[in-house]
Order: C-alpha cells, then structure tokens, then sequence
C-alpha cells in the first residue's frame, strides 16, 4: 500500500442523482419536523409517561453519539498512546465525529418538549443564573455534549482554513485562514486535550443516567460498572466506525486505503472488547447474577444476542495473520457497531420496564425522523469531503478495492 498523501478535497461535480433525492426527502423531513414543534411530541411519537425516551435518545443521541466517538478514539492512540502513524486518519475521524454529535444535538431539541427552552442550558438557567442542579448526570451531558460539538468543529477547523487559503480569491480571507493556522500550531494541542477529556466525561454519564432507573432496569445491565462499561464499549465503537468509515469512502470516492493503519485499529478493537467482555462477566460474577443469564426468560436471549455480537468479531479478529484481511475487518467492525448499539438498546429500551404492562414502539413519524437526521448528516459529510481538504490518498484508479 503506497504512503498516505496529505488530505484533499475528492472534487468534482455533485451527484445531480444523490443531491435530488436527498433535497425532496429533507424538504418532507423538515414538514415533519415544522408539525411537531408546532403540535408537541405526542403527535409524531408513540413516547409515553412512562417512557419519555423513546429512539430518538436511544439511537439517535446514546448510541448516535457512541458511533461519532471515532475522533474521540483515535485522538486517544494519535495524542495519549502517542501513535502518530495513525494521524491521517484524524480527519476524516474528526468530521463524522463532528457530524455526529451535532446531530445528536439536534435529536435532543427535538425530543425534548418544552424545546424552545434549550438554549436557557448553556447561560446557567437563565435568567434565574447559577440554578443548575449540579448533582444531575443529565445536566453534566448536556453541557458536555453542547460544549464537545464546538470543540469538534474547532478541530477541524484547520480543513477550511487550508482550503480558503489555497484558494479563495478574497484577501481578507486569506489573511483570516493565514492568521488562524498561526493559532493552531500553538493552540490545538489544548483544544484536543479538551477533546478527549469531554467524552471521556459524557459517554460514562451516559451510563450513569440508567443507575438512575433502579430496579426498572433489569439486573443483567443494571450495575454500578455500567458508566465504565458505557466508555469502554464507545471507544470500540469508535474504532468500528473509522474502519467502516474508510472502506465506504475508499469505494465511493476512489482513494487508497490505508490498510496498515486499519490493521492497527483491528489489532486496537481485539484489546478494548476483550477488557469489556472481561468486565462485563466479572460484573456479573461479583455481583451474583449468573443465573439471570438463564433465567431471565427473552431477556436472556437478548442478553446473549448480545454478547454473541461482541464475541463473534473478537474471535474474527484474534488472529494477525486474518487480522490484516480487509473483508474480515469490514465485517468485525459492522458486527461491533451492532453490538454497541444493541447494548445501548437494550440499556435503555429493551431491558427498562418502568410499570408492569407497560411497552413502547416508535411510530412511523418517529423513525421517519431518525432517518431524516442520518439522512442530513450524510448529506453534510458528502459536502465537506467534495470541497475540503478531509480524505487523504491520491484518486487513482490502483485504490485497492
């Protein structure tokens, strides 16, 4: 495999197909999205009382956000492990990272009811200043989510710059993208230690939120662990999805793939699924809980679906030799990206029964808006990847297939 090329812009017209399509469904996702604010949740969603997060958290925000945690994973081997091999990946890390959570950030306006007060989160409760309740796990989300979308976009903000300086026909705005490189060889070493600190706080609250429902959730995922089980199983999604990530964007758009480097993240998937297969039995060892495993009647099943999911891709991986196969990567990265989503699935949907009797199943509306938001998402990555420096290895027709 040639060398890595420094990142460039894939160019080219617009897919006139790709963008018609996308434009029609996005116009009816935005009507949808106009008759909810308008008429309240319950017009569009089959939330209850008894179940106010429905897969608008579940998947689009708590394993939405779980599955943009590839910037968040590979700054942990580039900047912490000090990995530096592993730096042209960044990027393209960084955007779907920075793509992610911001539409988990717009999943959380849209779930939330009384959605015109959100932006009271950030200005301390105002006008009622400081009256944050400091003890709650979801304000800490919140705040560090909000706070994690600037920081992705400030990360990535070296992108633009590079591609105004090199090519914009406007001087102020060359002096701009100039001036605010400068910044970045002294400043962004700070703002990615900011960007491994904030996730690193927010994906464990994430699992913090369930110690909440007590007995409601059942005892196979409840557990006091379940905050370090929720930041383990995210940086191994977040490796998933780079790989996953580089194998879509190397057929699509003709580049070389980095097969080492993608060998290297396997290799990364193999240690942080065994330490979380490791804790979550040991967990449930202390704790006196084997014989829910057999005991819990579907529960069971799901709980072992479960863990099939994380196994499966670890045995496929173990092996260096069929390690570094391309095929045999794709499909253990889809299957651990499965297995995340389905743990927080069933974390907080599946497994939570708040009252005897008591079920939920999203509505039509419901999904359909969950897919406009990938759907825009996507739209946005096509964009920026077409005109910004984000994707490294040379178009040629040798990209490895």
């Amino acid at each position: 495999m040639a060398s890595h090329s420094h990142a460039q812009p894939v160019g080219g017209p617009l897919n006139k197909k790709f963008v018609t399509f996308m434009v029609i469904f996005l116009g009816i996702w935005a009507a949808v999205l106009l008759y909810r604010f308008i008429y309240g949740i319950g017009v569009v969603s089959g939330l209850t009382d008894y179940y106010p997060w429905g897969v608008w958290i579940a998947f689009d925000v708590v394993t939405g956000t779980a599955l943009a945690c590839g910037g968040y994973a590979v700054a942990i081997l580039c900047y912490i492990l000090n990995k530096g091999k592993y730096h042209p990946l960044v990027r393209p890390a960084l955007l779907t990272s920075a793509l992610g959570y911001s539409m988990a950030g717009l999943a959380i306006v849209i779930d939330v009811g009384r959605w015109w007060g959100v932006w009271r989160i950030p200005l301390g409760g105002f006008p009622d200043m400081g009256s944050y309740n400091w003890d709650s796990a979801l304000l800490e989300v919140a705040l560090c989510v909000m706070a994690y979308v600037g920081v992705l976009w400030i990360e990535l903000g070296p992108a633009f710059l590079e591609k105004w300086q090199s090519t914009s026909k406007n001087s102020a705005l060359v002096g701009f993208a100039r001036a605010g490189l400068k910044f970045y060889d002294k400043a962004l070493i700070w703002i990615i230690a900011l960007g491994v600190l904030l996730p690193t706080m927010h994906q464990s609250s994430l699992g913090t939120l369930m110690l909440l429902a007590g007995q409601k959730l059942h005892g196979l995922w409840y557990t006091p662990w379940i905050p370090l089980l929720f930041l383990i199983s995210c940086v191994g999604m977040g490796y998933s999805v780079v790989v996953w990530e580089s194998s879509l964007s190397t057929r699509l758009f003709k580049r070389q793939r980095e097969d080492d480097m993608l060998t290297g993240l396997s290799g990364a998937m193999v240690v942080i699924v065994s330490l979380y297969l490791v804790l979550r039995f040991a967990d449930l060892i202390i704790s006196g809980k084997t014989s829910m495993m057999f005991t819990s009647g579907w529960l069971s099943i799901v709980f072992w679906v479960e863990i099939g999911l994380f196994a499966f891709p670890l045995w496929m991986l173990m092996n260096k030799q069929r390690r570094s196969q391309f095929p045999v990567m794709l499909r253990a990265s889809i299957l651990l990206m499965l297995a995340g989503a389905m743990y927080r699935f069933d974390t907080y949907i599946t497994a939570y029964q708040p009252a005897p009797g008591q079920t939920y199943f999203p509505s039509f509306l419901e999904i359909f808006v969950t897919f406009g938001v990938i759907a825009l998402e996507i739209s946005m990555y096509y964009f920026i990847v077409k005109r910004y420096p984000i994707l490294g290895g040379a178009t040629a027709e040798g990209a490895a297939e």
